[in-house]
């Protein structure tokens, strides 16, 4: 839960100064495949992904390649 604060509010700071210099861009949160099962299929990942609060995709680092787009409207 602690790396999950951590990078949230890291992700909102970066997204509110992103949308004021440049408003075309959108900001997503990568992780691991295995981190994106473990914390966003719970319920305070589900929580921030349901409100739109993040933008989110998960990737393979070996294989350095996207699995999935996770967003929400």
């Amino acid at each position: 839960m602690k790396d999950l604060e951590e990078a949230l509010g890291q992700f909102v700071l970066y997204n509110h100064l992103l949308q004021r210099y440049d408003p075309n861009r959108t900001l997503y949160l990568a992780v691991t495949e295995d981190v994106g099962k473990r914390v966003f299929e719970e319920e305070a990942g589900q929580v921030l992904l349901e409100d739109g609060i993040i933008q989110l995709f998960t990737f393979d680092p070996i294989a350095e390649e996207i699995i999935r787009w996770i967003t929400q409207p």
